[in-house]
């Protein structure tokens, strides 16, 4: 059976776009949007990748906001190579800020997305931290990406094909604030059979994150 609980739209530039927002028990503090693969390749707000990254969040309390980019399932529009994408998803960032003004805010994705998360999150002056998950490193580029001071994670597979481990620690290095690279070993540009060991090292940066911003 389909669980339908959270199933939302919100108002993106071109149309609607399809979501899905899993909100916690208690008081939301902190909220989360994850941002899906590439839709002319299959990818959704549905794939088991990003539904893992989710679930990370969610574990932590976190709200949780899936959304399809445009001309992706239910949203309306069409596909923009990745440019409109990054206005869906400052229509996504104004969503949350909408619905919880003082909560903060995390952005990941995954592939296409997380070209997107990278692209485009740095500019949110309210993102903390930004999660980027198989990042096509290796296909796309990433020069433009200028200062970015916010921590961030990148979780690659070993074996990805479609973006290096060498490559992903040379634009790492490149990048302002604390970048952490963690290489799954094993794994492909799906984390086949490694889904567990992404999740884990999600949870493990949300708590070190969490935990420096309460240092300070």
């Amino acid at each position: 059976m389909t669980d339908l609980t959270g199933n939302t739209t919100l108002s993106g530039p071109v149309g609607r776009l399809e979501a899905i927002l899993k909100e916690p028990d208690a008081e939301v503090t902190r909220a989360a949007i994850v941002c899906h693969p590439h839709p002319l390749f299959g990818g959704t707000m549905h794939n088991k990748v990003v539904f893992r990254i989710a679930r990370a969040f969610q574990d932590a309390g976190f709200a949780v906001l899936r959304f399809n980019f445009r001309g992706t399932g239910r949203s309306e529009g069409s596909h923009d190579d990745g440019f409109g994408e990054q206005d869906d998803l400052r229509a996504a960032v104004q969503f949350i800020k909408d619905k919880y003004p003082t909560a903060e805010l995390w952005l990941a994705g995954f592939s296409f997305g997380a070209a997107v998360v990278l692209r485009a999150g740095c500019g949110f002056e309210r993102a903390r931290a930004l999660i980027v998950v198989g990042a096509p490193v290796s296909k796309y580029d990433f020069s433009h990406v200028g200062r970015c001071d916010k921590p961030k994670l990148f979780v690659q597979g070993e074996l990805d094909e479609f973006g290096s481990a060498e490559d992903l620690k040379r634009l790492a290095a490149k990048l302002d604030s604390t970048n952490q690279v963690t290489i799954i070993s094993g794994a492909d540009h799906f984390f086949e059979g490694q889904l567990p060991a992404l999740y884990e090292s999600i949870s493990t940066f949300i708590l070190s994150v969490g935990v420096d911003a309460t240092s300070r």
